[in-house]
């Protein structure tokens, strides 16, 4: 079983930055791939990024992809998004999730514990 929190949403302008926080508690998050997945108004989940167990692999979404920055922390069970470059279009609920596997999908039907979302809004 695994518990995620997310935060460090908020309202930020465009062309800012913002750090997402996702903890984690449960004995299985040392050994789960992680992502980032966001939901905008109106429009359906969609994939942002994933980081495999160890945290060597990472992949990312084309939308997003030299701008944002996936990492985690196994010691303090955490997973990060730095978010630079932000576009009112990343506007949206940002979830973290782990993954059933090692090794990261874009597929939010690989993911099998889901954290409950953090608010980014990029203002123009």
């Amino acid at each position: 079983q695994v518990q995620l929190v997310e935060s460090g949403g908020g309202l930020v302008q465009a062309g800012g930055s913002l750090r997402l926080s996702c903890a984690a508690s449960g004995r299985s998050f040392g050994s789960a791939a992680m992502g980032w997945f966001r939901m905008a108004p109106g429009k359906e989940r969609e994939f942002v990024a994933t980081i495999s167990w160890g945290g060597s692999a990472t992949y990312y979404a084309d939308s997003v992809k030299g701008r944002f920055t996936i990492s985690r922390d196994n010691a303090k069970n955490t997973v990060y998004l730095q978010m630079n470059s932000l576009k009112p279009e990343d506007t949206a609920l940002y979830f973290c999730a782990a993954h059933k596997g090692s090794f990261g999908t874009s597929q939010s039907s690989d993911y099998n514990y889901w954290g409950q979302g953090t608010q980014v809004t990029v203002s123009s």
